[in-house]
């Protein structure tokens, strides 16, 4: 087998966490959302992720109704000293209706969803176990409360939260030290430098950035998501990435191209590694989770670790965000830009 550079490591959420990868790998694509998956392919890929030193695996509850949590296991399983496992509970599901999104953060539902989530995965400690989304009519004091909970009986390791807003992320340290946030951010996306990102870097938080590619529009493989994209593709309704919002994006991939020319690099590694360096701008630790289905993508995202853009290229790539049309979601109302002041 190929010899493989291992990416540099860091520190999830302080000096007292575990040494992980600085990339980070998102699973969530091997179960659903992005069309038909390879489980071979897959699980190659999650190989190749170990051997390239991405040590942090992301999945959630929701993905794929709990399949996600249950493909992992067998990794998990073979592989479970060199792991750092996340997953995260909140988003509740309907089998009779599967557009059902509903949104539970109370300290029942919790311990409900952890026990399934232990089960599923095949482990008896989360390593990171985050509130995937947040309901402003739950008090921090109880859902992190029942969070902290399963901390001290061996449950879970490390706490994290998803999608909140820096005075969110503040409140709810004030209830148990968080290890993690994570929330969308990207060339195309940073609504997160409003507050979260500062909040983050205040309070030693460690900022694990999904959809760092744009969900794969930054890669430049898809120009109009209705055109290009499989039927069972959840990308085929994000406002961004259709009609003439599609178009008017697409256009913005010009300097990332280029810059990505001039390193003899993909634009999908000039993303991440503008991603990367958000770490050295606002002073916090990052681990994007891109993810993928296949070895080749995962080899070619960790490398990305090793691109330093410069001061003039950075400086290039700084308005894009501020020209993207459309919303990252169809409904946003679950999103932490919902909620900033």
């Amino acid at each position: 087998m190929t010899s493989v550079t291992k990416i540099d490591t860091v520190r999830l959420g302080g000096q007292d966490g575990p040494e992980i990868g600085v990339q980070g790998f998102g699973a969530m694509g091997i179960s659903e959302f992005y069309g038909d998956t390879d489980e071979a392919a897959a699980r190659d890929t999650l190989e190749a992720a170990l051997e390239a030193g991405v040590t942090l695996i992301d999945t959630a509850d929701m993905y794929g109704s709990g399949a996600n949590e249950e493909f992992l296991a067998p990794f998990l399983a073979a592989h479970r000293d060199e792991i750092t496992l996340a997953t995260k509970f909140a988003i509740d599901r309907s089998a009779d209706n599967p557009e059902h999104r509903g949104i539970r953060n109370d300290a029942a539902y919790i311990k409900k969803a952890v026990e399934a989530s232990l089960r599923r995965l095949g482990i008896e400690t989360i390593d990171l176990y985050y509130m995937h989304r947040r309901d402003p009519q739950v008090p921090f004091a109880e859902s992190v409360g029942a969070m902290a909970e399963l901390v001290k009986e061996g449950k879970v390791r490390q706490l994290g939260l998803s999608e909140v807003t820096g005075p969110e992320l503040r409140e709810a340290y004030a209830v148990h030290p968080i290890a993690a946030l994570q929330s969308e951010w990207s060339l195309f996306s940073r609504d997160v430098e409003r507050s979260a990102v500062g909040a983050a870097a205040e309070l030693g938080v460690t900022f694990v950035p999904y959809s760092p590619l744009g969900r794969g529009f930054l890669t430049g493989s898809f120009a109009d998501a209705t055109k290009d994209l499989s039927v069972s593709d959840f990308r085929k309704h994000q406002p961004r990435f259709s009609g003439e919002n599609a178009e008017r994006n697409a256009a913005l991939l010009d300097p990332v191209r280029k810059i990505a020319a001039a390193h003899g690099a993909t634009p999908a590694q000039i993303a991440l590694a503008w991603v990367q360096q958000r770490a050295a701008v606002h002073g916090l630790t990052v681990v994007p989770i891109p993810g993928t289905r296949k070895r080749s993508r995962l080899l070619e995202n960790a490398a990305a670790t090793r691109i330093t853009l410069t001061a003039a290229e950075l400086a290039e790539l700084e308005p894009i965000a501020g020209l993207v049309t459309g919303d990252r979601y169809p409904d946003m109302s679950h999103t932490a830009v919902s909620r900033e002041v």
